[in-house]
């Protein structure tokens, strides 16, 4: 593995993405970075696996211009959990925020994300 720092770059890279990718309903960046066991925690406590976690994304969200803000990146060897928060306009056009945590794990070469939990503030 590369020096932490390389990591934690590569890693505040792939949290800007992923928020990007949830913006922008793009399927194919989550299909090349979420691990084949990945599971999501939604905002209504369901837990969900890949598959319809990228059902989900590719419908698209109602909350647009989605921002990530105080990005917190822990790398624990080979897993790192990145803790932020969010900003978004509701479809009303009132401002929403809410938190996330995201996993990671260094496997086969490149970090993958393996879980993801998204709360409503």
């Amino acid at each position: 593995m590369a020096n932490i720092e390389q990591h934690r770059a590569v890693l505040q890279e792939l949290n800007r993405n992923f928020v990007r990718s949830v913006d922008e309903a793009n399927v194919a960046w989550f299909d090349a970075n979420l691990a084949a066991d990945f599971l999501n925690t939604t905002p209504d406590g369901s837990l969900i696996d890949r598959k319809a976690f990228l059902a989900q994304i590719g419908r698209g969200s109602t909350d647009k211009n989605i921002r990530e803000h105080d990005v917190m990146i822990r790398i624990l060897g080979d897993f790192a959990i990145i803790h932020a928060r969010t900003t978004y306009m509701n479809p009303d056009g009132t401002q929403g925020s809410g938190r996330y945590t995201d996993d990671w794990q260094f496997r086969d070469g490149r970090w993958q994300c393996v879980s993801a939990h998204y709360t409503r503030a």
